[in-house]
């Protein structure tokens, strides 16, 4: 009996042991998802919104500690990349795509990073990488960049159309589709669609200045009716006075040069310059 004892004794302490051990060894690894949680964390921060200086140093840290790590490799591209450091950020894009893990959406980012520096011929040779059924919004605007690179207009067309339906912020798309149609003279083409960058996103300066280029460029030199503060109004004046100048209408351009200086909350020096400098040659 006393053995008995002793034995279950001995085996619930065997028992209490095991499930210490369990107990430390689930801690443990609890706490390294912790911190794996928290790198990462860290990692998306400093990709996204950290400083891209910053971000660029603790990226190339964590690299160097850890050279196979694709993901921090990606970050580092990213970083290079919002820190205007792109020729770098290429660099490290095609180390990425290098690799075994590399994924398409990696070739699409190479993509994007040649379009940054005009290397056109490049980015079309890295999209031709990406097979037809990778169907992403970033893939589609690159094609369509570059297709206007080559004055491929239906082509191009067509990617913006489909890569404004496969956003839900497709503002910058309707801009880039804009300028792209401004570029080709097709004025009323690129009002619409300026118009429709706007209606999604009301903030977006470039797509009003785009906006007010291509009404002017049809001699229409009142402003649009859209959201705008006074900075804003001050500087789209601007911009149509120097598109009626251009289209030699210059005393339109010099009354919407006055307009614009009256406008601005403060000394609007480029104005100011311009409207000194079309006065002069008139005396001249």
């Amino acid at each position: 009996m006393r053995h008995s004892i002793i034995l279950t004794l001995c085996a619930a302490t065997l028992t209490l042991s095991a499930c210490a051990k369990s107990t430390d060894e689930q801690i443990q690894e609890a706490i390294d998802d912790i911190s794996a949680s928290d790198a990462a964390s860290l990692n998306e921060v400093m990709m996204t919104m950290g400083d891209p200086d910053e971000a660029v140093q603790h990226f190339s840290a964590a690299v160097s500690a850890n050279p196979d790590r694709i993901d921090l490799q990606r970050g580092l591209a990213v970083s290079l990349i919002r820190a205007n450091r792109v020729t770098d950020g290429i660099a490290v894009w095609n180390t990425v795509v290098a690799l075994p893990d590399a994924t398409n959406d990696d070739r699409v980012e190479l993509a994007g990073a040649y379009i940054r520096v005009s290397e056109w011929d490049n980015a079309a040779a890295t999209l031709n990488t990406v097979p037809p059924t990778h169907e992403t919004f970033k893939r589609y605007r690159f094609e369509a960049m570059v297709a206007d690179s080559r004055q491929q207009w239906d082509k191009a067309d067509s990617f913006y159309q489909t890569a404004a339906g496969l956003t839900t912020t497709p503002a910058s798309v309707y801009n880039n589709w804009g300028y792209s149609k401004l570029t080709r003279g097709a004025y009323r083409e690129a009002e619409r669609l300026f118009f429709d960058a706007l209606r999604h996103d009301p903030s977006l300066f470039t797509a009003k200045n785009n906006l007010v280029l291509a009404r002017g460029a049809q001699r229409n030199y009142t402003l649009p009716v859209v959201q705008m503060n006074q900075v804003e109004r001050a500087q789209l004046l601007y911009t149509l006075a120097l598109a009626a100048v251009k289209q030699g209408d210059v005393s339109i351009g010099k009354s919407l040069l006055a307009d614009a200086i009256e406008t601005h909350p403060r000394h609007f020096e480029e104005a100011v310059r311009a409207l000194q400098a079309l006065e002069n040659n008139a005396v001249n």
